[in-house]
């Protein structure tokens, strides 16, 4: 009997643990082991920020639903890795032995990397968990009983600008719902070398649509942005030419702020060193998902090793969006069972993108096959019904991880939707 270990229970975890236990059957160990005992829906935090959704509406406790699939959970964080004793440290002081590790953790938020950055020890607001989107709601119901300008965007380094759109957006809707829009100012200021850039070189025409998109709501932006400090109610941002040579320094004014960090490997995972991670602290993985050096070790999600698209005069990453992540767990899965009966490893990951991006009353598609260019194909689609296409995956997906379904369907409906494929 095999025991795999999955660390990380969020998006790229819970399905992990649910992919490997339908392809392993019963006779083989699983256990899940992750910092908290709450699954939350992380793409769903944009409108916890602002009142639209609760905690309640986007959360649920995990062990009910793995139990049920015969799923050992520990709600305890990890520690320490240790790879050449197949175990792993918890911070009670537990050791768990494994025979496969699949790591799923997400990133370390790297706010300590601009001064002022942050919800805990700055003065800006973040939508990256569930406890920071509700802290976001707090401060942005004051902010409404006395608005004045807003900066929303993402800073060097980051590597997930989507949802720095979608917030700026859904912030804009909320502000025209309340007839108080004409009173707040905004500005998107981005590490991205053009609007629409997304960390993944553009996608279509996504610069010109975004562009128009801001342009229509009123907002002003700064790319080639480099935020160096940030104090109460001002940020100093520093804008770059296409040579990264600084041309333009911004004092910008805000009664309000969000903007995305960029992320590093989590603690347990980055003190393995250089065998197991890049310089970020990102886990490297071969293209079946494996470790190079430690081939019984996995990983999944935003926390692997992925070079940028392309160099940009100020840094950004390459994000990891949802559909991508469910191909990677497909692939860990069918792998550790081919390891698990004498075969070599097969299953590789379908880079692709297809991401829905709300903006509050619409909402923007975008395919990009493969996600990483030159690309096969590459399309966007702006319509109502990706704000509704949105609110049902919210609700298709949250499910599904309380059924402890595997299926990723919703790739087949978007790209049906764009008519590149036929449903069978």
């Amino acid at each position: 009997m095999a025991h795999v270990v999955v660390i990380g229970a969020s998006t790229g975890g819970l399905p992990a643990a649910y992919d490997i236990r339908d392809e392993l059957g019963s006779s083989h160990k699983i256990t899940l082991i992750n910092a908290t005992d709450t699954f939350s829906f992380v793409p769903s935090n944009p409108w916890v920020a602002v009142g639209w959704r609760t905690r309640d509406d986007v959360t649920f406790k995990i062990e009910p639903y793995v139990k049920k699939k015969g799923i050992d959970f520990i709600p305890v964080p990890v520690t320490e890795i240790k790879p050449d004793d197949n175990k792993v440290i918890l911070a009670d002081g537990r050791e768990v032995d494994y025979d496969y590790l699949v790591i799923a953790t997400g990133p370390k938020l790297a706010f300590e990397e601009v001064e002022g950055l942050g919800p805990i020890d700055g003065y800006t607001e973040s939508i990256c968990t569930i406890d920071h989107a509700e802290k976001a709601y707090e401060s942005w119901k004051k902010f409404v009983e006395n608005p004045g300008p807003i900066v929303v965007g993402a800073v060097q380094g980051a590597s997930c600008f989507g949802p720095a759109y979608e917030f700026a957006f859904i912030m804009d809707a909320d502000l025209r719902k309340r007839k108080i829009r004409d009173r707040v100012p905004m500005t998107f200021v981005t590490s991205e070398p053009y609007i629409g850039h997304l960390g993944l070189g553009g996608v279509g025409d996504s610069k010109g649509m975004m562009e128009s998109e801001l342009r229509n709501k009123h907002i002003k932006w700064i790319t080639n942005a480099k935020v160096t400090k940030i104090e109460e109610g001002k940020m100093y941002v520093t804008e770059h030419n296409s040579e990264g040579e600084p041309v333009t320094e911004h004092e910008l004014e805000f009664g309000y702020s969000m903007m995305l960090p960029a992320f590093k490997g989590v603690d347990a995972v980055a003190n393995v060193g250089e065998d197991l991670v890049n310089p970020r602290g990102f886990v490297k993985v071969n293209e079946y998902q494996q470790n190079p050096k430690w081939k019984n070790i996995y990983g999944v999600g935003v926390c692997i090793a992925i070079p940028p698209v392309e160099a940009t005069p100020v840094p950004t990453g390459t994000p990891k969006t949802g559909y991508m992540i469910e191909s990677m767990v497909l692939a860990t899965a069918h792998n550790i069972k081919n390891d698990i009966e004498g075969k070599p490893a097969d299953q590789k990951a379908t880079w692709n993108a297809i991401c829905l991006a709300d903006m509050g009353d619409t909402g923007v598609a975008f395919v990009a096959l493969p996600q990483i260019p030159p690309r096969n194909l590459q399309w966007m689609k702006k319509g109502k019904w990706v704000h509704y296409a949105k609110v049902a995956f919210e609700k298709y997906f949250i499910n599904k991880m309380k059924k402890g379904s595997t299926e990723p369907v919703y790739e087949k409906y978007i790209l049906k939707a764009a008519g590149i494929v036929k449903l069978k």
